[in-house]
């Protein structure tokens, strides 16, 4: 029997940058497809900008990473809600830093890992490169986005899975969207778990992630890195959960707040036990 990507629920003193939201310009909503006209964001790098003493970390202009910087955000006072409406976390969390501008959808199905695989998928959308959208179903079976377009669906038995074609061409906005409520449905820690890509502590950028996999299991992206000049680390870690429920920043405690410390042996969150740093995987 496939598994279903799951996730629990949950268990100062510092201010986010006096950001405006305001409508998301002509190029933010091509980089970010699902932004409508009428949301008022504020663009990530700008309201969460490094602690006193550090600078965020060079990225490649068109990677994953620089495209998490401009995630738009909404604006502040905004509170975690469930795919139904129900607030998850308070405004004045002070586990809460910031809540992405993203649709979670009517069912529950946009979780942790699905958070982090629809964010992936939506760069890689933005960016024109549809041949490399694809993920695994925890079985183990590729997913990807130009065969469910070509028509091909999914049957399902068991453990095993057969693509068959079944349906007419389709590479609309509409289409994606319910391929990647079909990749929720079937994928989950596991399936980031088992990817190829460990980068090293040194080494690691925004787009990054760390996954402990189970049933329950959980990751957290990192969405933003910056450095000291006596080299030290500090990150901001982003997250969806279960039930199904906006993806949000999370706030840490101390003098880095609220951007987490990478400098210890693990990197402990709010609401998950440490990852240790072999839990790091990259797309």
């Amino acid at each position: 029997m496939l598994l279903l990507g799951m996730c629990l629920p949950p268990v100062s003193g510092w201010a986010s940058e006096e950001v405006s939201p305001r409508p998301p310009t002509k190029e933010e909503r091509a980089l970010y497809a699902w932004l409508s006209p009428q949301a008022q964001v504020r663009p990530l790098a700008s309201a969460l900008p490094p602690p006193e003493g550090y600078e965020r970390i060079q990225v490649a202009k068109d990677s994953f990473g620089a495209w998490l910087r401009g995630l738009p955000l909404r604006p502040e006072g905004t509170p975690v809600r469930s795919h139904q409406g129900a607030t998850i976390l308070a405004v004045g969390d002070p586990r809460l830093a910031a809540v992405a501008e993203l649709d979670v959808g009517t069912a529950n199905l946009q979780q942790c890992a699905d958070s982090v695989i629809r964010l992936h998928a939506e760069w890689l959308w933005a960016g024109k490169q549809p041949d490399r959208i694809a993920y695994r179903f925890t079985s183990g079976h590729l997913a990807a986005w130009p065969r469910y377009a070509a028509g091909d669906r999914a049957r399902v038995s068991g453990s095993k899975v057969t693509w068959v074609r079944s349906a007419a061409p389709d590479d609309s906005r509409r289409s994606f969207r319910a391929w990647l409520d079909l990749v929720f449905t079937y994928a989950g820690t596991h399936s980031l778990a088992s990817l190829k890509g460990r980068p090293s502590r040194e080494d690691v950028r925004p787009g990054d992630f760390f996954v402990l996999g189970g049933s329950p299991g959980h990751v957290v992206l990192v969405l933003d890195v910056a450095a000291n000049a006596a080299g030290k680390k500090v990150a901001l870690l982003g997250q969806g959960f279960m039930p199904a429920q906006d993806f949000h920043v999370l706030a840490a405690e101390g003098d880095t707040a609220p951007w987490f410390s990478l400098e210890g042996e693990d990197v402990a969150t709010p609401f998950w036990k440490p990852f240790p740093w072999s839990s790091l995987r990259r797309f």
